[in-house]
């Protein structure tokens, strides 16, 4: 049995035809447009999984950068404060040199005392540096300044990050990975002349009482304690340096996964413009092919048979 094909069903079939070609051609100029292989999820649902979970790890990766970051920041600040500390610690040692020399008289000696009285106040206006608003060397007491200006030299923050089995000021600066960057500045200045326990503070407290009391033997030894004082400021700054260049290191390895994760995410949703327009140009070709034929099919009637 012969199916007869209506008119109808020509200009339907002919419709048909007609709206897939441009929906499809529809589709390769947002592709043109928007240089994306992937347009919505429907496109292709494995590879907007793929897409979604290399941008989860591009925004982790952002975050541990601004970590990384914000702690370069700090324990720059840090370096800036122990080297003017180093500085201030210098130049108590000339003066105790001098101050222990024997030709040294008492005025000279009083009147070397009065400058290391205002070298412990700028020690310890030094130690209070900021960094974004907190005090860089108060432990996790970020909010305290550590010293205070006048006779009270005890120290006033916290001693989180002194011993490696408390945590310290904390940044994470990858995957599970962080690093205390603090320094606390009990370990370099202590806790004055009351606590006996011969760091900075106390030294130069001992300094310009010794000079006030004329006793050079005692200058003398003063010197040894400003030596090792000098070493354990060596220390102290080594040790910041060494997480300074860990961050670095770190910020490198975020910045070449970063570029790799960048170029996945590219081969996965970017469209090859090249083969794009060729084939958005064949398939305008063949869509406007398809309308003039459908133009010829449809324009036919009844009365062009009986002419």
């Amino acid at each position: 049995m012969n199916t007869r094909m209506t008119t109808s069903m020509v200009q339907r079939s002919v419709l048909s035809d007609l709206n897939a070609l441009s929906l499809k051609l529809a589709k390769t100029q947002a592709k043109a447009a928007s240089q994306k292989e992937i347009t919505r999820p429907s496109d292709d649902p494995f590879g907007t999984a793929k897409a979604m979970g290399l941008r989860a790890s591009q925004n982790a990766n952002t975050q541990y950068q601004k970590n990384i970051d914000n702690g370069t920041g700090w324990m720059d600040a840090t370096e800036s404060t122990l080297a003017s500390v180093g500085d201030f610690l210098n130049r108590a040692t000339s003066l105790i040199t001098e101050g222990a020399n024997d030709t040294a008289d008492q005025t000279s000696r009083n009147s070397i005392a009065e400058e290391i009285d205002q070298i412990i106040q700028g020690v310890k206006e030094t130690a209070n540096a900021q960094f974004a608003g907190s005090y860089v060397m108060s432990g996790t007491a970020t909010g305290v300044a550590p010293y205070v200006q006048g006779d009270d030299d005890t120290y006033k923050g916290d001693d989180a990050g002194l011993d490696p089995a408390v945590p310290g000021v904390l940044r994470e600066i990858g995957s599970g990975v962080t690093l205390s960057i603090n320094t606390v500045a009990r370990e370099v200045l202590g806790d004055g002349q009351a606590s006996g326990d011969g760091k900075i503070l106390n030294l130069l407290r001992d300094v310009a009482d010794h000079l006030r009391a004329n006793d050079g033997a005692a200058l003398k030894a003063d010197l040894g304690t400003a030596e090792k004082n000098l070493d354990n400021l060596l220390e102290v700054r080594a040790r910041n340096g060494a997480r300074t260049n860990r961050l670095e290191a770190a910020s490198t390895r975020l910045d070449q996964i970063q570029e790799a994760l960048t170029k996945q995410l590219s081969d996965t949703e970017d469209a090859d413009f090249a083969k794009t327009m060729i084939d958005f140009n064949s398939q305008s070709v063949a869509y406007q092919a398809a309308l003039k034929a459908g133009a010829n099919i449809v324009q036919s009637s009844l009365m062009d048979f009986l002419t």
